[in-house]
């Protein structure tokens, strides 16, 4: 093939010998984890393959876009040592790929024309005689099923990857006339959360709609009715309760005599129990700060903020103040860089939704021993130091790029979090209350779709973290959870900073767990969605898939419809897209339409009512503390505490973390305003 019939170029980029961090921390792991003792030396080599570009500017771009002189060294093919063994990871398919990404833009910057399509791969190249044994346990270490395969070493003809139509949308015959014993078959055949009694009423609701569902109307009551989003746990009745510690005891009867006394008629739940002392003090008009509100959103609370003008006047102007917490320990624990990049990408989003500009965040893990050995890993979990440290990788990745000053970040280290990885994320913002407009959507309101485009990548995030797991869940997790993109979602954060733009915003809600379905469906009562508007970030996806996948970077938004095309123009200037996917209707029913075909109509009421009713009861023991000796010998009771990992300086972990980036820190870190 001549010069002139390149379709697509490719190089290696490698870190200068003395700044190859990451190659030198995976060469101790493989060596001193793995115990692979013949592993003499490793290097990891980031491959780029291009298309649609032309050879000056590739060649241009080598120094401008994939490397820097002064920290990479450049390859247009990988260098031959002998002895060596070589492979190369890529993410799967439908994955987010920011350095991919981020590469094309920067060349479309350059260029002025068309975006060429990047693809990336990460090679490594292991040294050593006699580790041909150990490659398939390097690989294992390395390779995470649920975010990334193998790739091939060789330079495809094109990038172009295989799209397979879509056809229409299944429709499950019989549904409505199944009987009872055949729910459990309906659950692991469409891998469902819901339970059999879900499945049931469902059952009967289309009974009486004298129709069977369809695929898509299915998937989106199962996820609109998840423990992730409807928090069916916390709503779960409690029948009968049997406490034999008498401090507990004494709580409860607290509980019952609040609730009596706020007349409230609603079942005891956990929920309820959470929630009464809230219910209580506002009842007694304590609560006046609270902003009361019919949007989803954070926490939020109505403040004076004392504001000193460029003229030095003073004044006071009312704020609204957010926080949230969010917790991603199933999305962590499968693929901690991406889950727990998408737990802080997924606490900001519910102040953003809000109109809020978000200021600080903390981290507070649960991990088990990061220094056990590997071989002590449990059947289907990845290794805790991989855990640990990814997710650490992930959180700070994300919160760093997108300006958010994390000061708090503390692990806890115990063995109870050895089965799974606790990851939460919390944060604080606010807004001007001038700002925010807050009215309910009239019939003919539009709804606009507002930021990153929609793939396969979140499709089940929140029935997957609503359902029971397995050592074989990896091999179906793939999509569940997302590689986060911080720069789109810092865009829709200084979007949102504009009075122009959130004064025209009647309602909002974050595209947060269930995609479509819950994002639009959560906004009003009758809704109906043209899921073909749905921006892509690749052909082929159904209109289930549309319905369903979340994303931290989109935000669903109700405008009037003389106001659309304002907001759309003002979205540009922000370089974000703004597509009008849906229109409020009076009818209080929920539909979506793909390819010009009805695939989703239903009741609110059905969806509102979260599924079939769930209901336990609940019996708690006297508690009895440990009898530690507390008069043990002074010596080794020291030294068992200066072993315990939660006594150990975390200072390398915090420093991960930007603290001081927006320049909104109020503490720093380590104590004190310095």
């Amino acid at each position: 093939m001549g010069k002139g019939d390149i379709l697509v170029y490719r190089i290696y980029v490698e870190k200068k010998s003395n700044l190859a961090n990451e190659a030198a921390s995976l060469l101790w792991s493989l060596q001193n984890l793995l115990g692979i003792k013949n592993l003499e030396g490793l290097r990891i080599f980031n491959r780029y393959d291009v298309e649609n570009i032309d050879g000056d500017l590739f060649n241009g771009c080598k120094t401008t876009v994939f490397s820097e002189p002064q920290l990479d060294d450049v390859y247009d093919e990988l260098p031959e040592v002998f002895g060596s063994h070589i492979f190369a990871v890529e993410y799967l398919p439908g994955q987010y790929d920011q350095r991919a990404d981020s590469a094309a833009q920067c060349i479309q910057l350059i260029s002025q024309k068309e975006r060429p399509t990047v693809r990336t791969a990460k090679v490594y190249m292991l040294e050593g005689d006699s580790i041909a044994d150990d490659i398939t346990a390097v690989k294992k270490y390395i390779i995470n099923p649920v975010e990334a395969r193998e790739a091939g070493l060789s330079l495809p003809a094109s990038l172009e990857l295989p799209v397979s139509l879509p056809e229409k949308i299944e429709v499950l015959d019989g549904f409505i006339n199944m009987g009872d014993g055949s729910a459990d078959d309906i659950i692991k055949k469409y891998s469902l959360a819901m339970d059999k009694d879900d499945v049931l009423f469902c059952r009967d609701y289309f009974k009486n709609e004298n129709r069977d569902p369809t695929l898509t109307e299915l998937k989106m009551i199962d996820t609109y009715w998840s423990d992730h989003c409807r928090h069916t746990t916390f709503l779960t009745v409690i029948d009968g309760v049997k406490i034999d510690d008498p401090s507990v005891k004494a709580a409860y009867e607290n509980y019952l005599k609040i609730k009596a006394e706020t007349g409230s008629k609603k079942p005891v739940t956990l929920m309820d129990i959470a929630t009464i002392g809230a219910k209580y003090l506002r009842q007694k008009g304590l609560l006046e700060s609270l902003d009361i509100s019919d949007e989803i959103n954070a926490c939020t609370v109505k403040i004076d903020v004392d504001v000193t003008n460029k003229n030095g006047l003073k004044s006071v102007e009312k704020w609204l103040l957010l926080f949230k917490n969010e917790t991603h320990n199933h999305p962590t624990e499968i693929e901690p860089f991406g889950g727990a990049a998408t737990c802080i990408g997924g606490a900001i989003r519910d102040p953003l939704s809000g109109r809020a500009y978000v200021y600080q965040a903390m981290r507070i893990t649960g991990a088990g021993d990061s220094t056990a050995d590997i071989n002590a890993t449990l059947p289907g979990k990845l290794p805790q130091r991989k855990i640990a440290t990814q997710a650490a990788a992930g959180y700070s990745s994300y919160g760093n790029q997108i300006g958010l000053a994390t000061g708090i970040v503390d692990e806890i280290y115990h063995e109870g979090y050895i089965a799974k990885h606790m990851e939460l994320g919390a944060v604080i913002g606010a807004a001007p209350l001038l700002n925010v407009r807050r009215e309910t959507p009239l019939p003919g309101d539009v709804v606009i779709l507002l930021g990153g485009r929609t793939g396969r990548d979140g499709c089940g995030g929140a029935t997957g973290s609503s359902k029971s797991h397995d050592v074989t869940s990896i091999e179906t997790c793939g999509a569940e959870v997302q590689k986060g993109n911080a720069p789109e979602e810092r865009k829709i954060q200084r979007f949102f900073r504009n009075p122009e733009v959130t004064k025209l915003i009647k309602r909002c809600n974050d595209f947060g767990a269930g995609g479509v379905s819950v994002a639009i469906g959560e906004l009003a009562d009758g809704l109906h969605i043209n899921l073909d508007k749905v921006p892509k970030k690749y052909e082929g996806l159904d209109g289930t898939e549309l319905a369903i996948s979340e994303s931290q970077e989109r935000m669903a938004v109700v405008l009037s419809p003389g106001d659309a095309e304002k907001f759309k123009m003002l979205a540009a200037a922000e370089n974000l897209e703004a597509t009008e996917i849906a229109i409020v209707k009076a009818e209080k029913r929920l539909t979506m339409e793909w390819q010009n075909e009805i695939i989703v109509d239903i009741s609110r009421d059905f969806l509102n009512s979260n599924g079939a009713e769930k209901r336990t009861t609940v019996e708690i023991p006297i508690f009895t503390a440990n009898n530690t000796d507390l008069y043990g010998k002074f010596n080794a009771k020291y030294i068992k505490l200066a072993g315990d990992l939660n006594i150990c300086s975390k200072r390398g972990l915090s420093e991960t973390f930007d603290s001081t980036i927006g320049a909104g820190t109020v503490l720093m870190p380590f104590g004190g305003k310095y």
